[in-house]
């Protein structure tokens, strides 16, 4: 049986994430200038698509850009500005065949012009499909995204129009950048690293955590459904006992 045979349609995860990592790492190691790794890596992006429209998956966010990655070299970063154009371009027709909805986090304000065009092109392209929601976290920050949320709550308070005493977990979600996603329930981090930087940080509260070593542009259909098993074989409690459960 191989695995996609393996996994149980009716416990598939409903939101998965991943922070896609390695790619500097990866073009070092093969003795490429680190924008190879990031070009490399958008075969990554499609194979992980692709795979889970194929069994069902939901939504799937991926972190293709940070708000800290403005910090980056120049040359690097304008690289991947206009590998997000490229991409964009080239994957619309992968989106429509697989009737997967595109959508954007973050601060998209702050993306080049002609990047920020070609986004929302896709994005209105494919709102009509229904299978899947690729949501693509660019210029995003877990922290400012809070920060905004907390100066938009605030904001209602004080014109009178929200009641402080009815401010509520889904008063905070309902201001989220992903306040029509459901909460992440997978957490996939590639390269080896093992921590969450500054991603989803209200969203993944009860996911669970899936780190594996290999380099994002290494990551093929077979590394994500092995992510999507091994969150299938653990037991989800959110607080509850293991009895609780049964």
């Amino acid at each position: 049986m191989n695995l996609k045979e393996q996994i149980n349609r009716a416990k598939l995860p409903k939101h998965v994430a991943v922070i896609m990592d390695g790619n500097g790492r990866w073009a070092k190691r093969q003795g490429f200038l680190r924008v190879k790794g990031h070009e490399t890596g958008t075969k990554a992006v499609r194979e992980t698509v692709e795979i889970c429209a194929e069994i069902g998956i939901e939504n799937l966010t991926l972190f293709a850009f940070s708000t800290e990655n403005w910090n980056r070299p120049k040359l690097e970063v304008k690289t991947l500005m206009n590998l997000l154009v490229s991409s964009l371009k080239k994957e619309i027709k992968t989106l429509m065949d697989n009737n997967i909805k595109l959508n954007a986090i973050g601060r998209l304000e702050n993306l080049p012009s002609k990047a920020r065009k070609e986004l929302d092109e896709v994005i209105q392209k494919t709102s009509g499909n229904k299978l899947m929601t690729l949501t693509l976290a660019l210029s995003y920050g877990s922290r400012e995204e809070m920060v905004s949320t907390i100066k938009s709550i605030a904001t209602k308070v004080k014109d009178g129009s929200l009641d402080i005493e009815s401010i509520n977990d889904d008063t905070v979600n309902q201001h989220l950048y992903t306040h029509n996603l459901p909460d992440v329930d997978l957490l996939i981090r590639t390269s080896g690293e093992e921590r969450i930087s500054n991603f989803l940080l209200w969203q993944i509260a009860y996911a669970e955590l899936y780190f594996t070593p290999t380099l994002w542009p290494d990551f093929r259909r077979e590394n994500l459904l092995e992510a999507v098993l091994n969150y299938q074989n653990r037991e989800r409690r959110f607080g509850k006992t293991s009895e609780q459960l049964s």
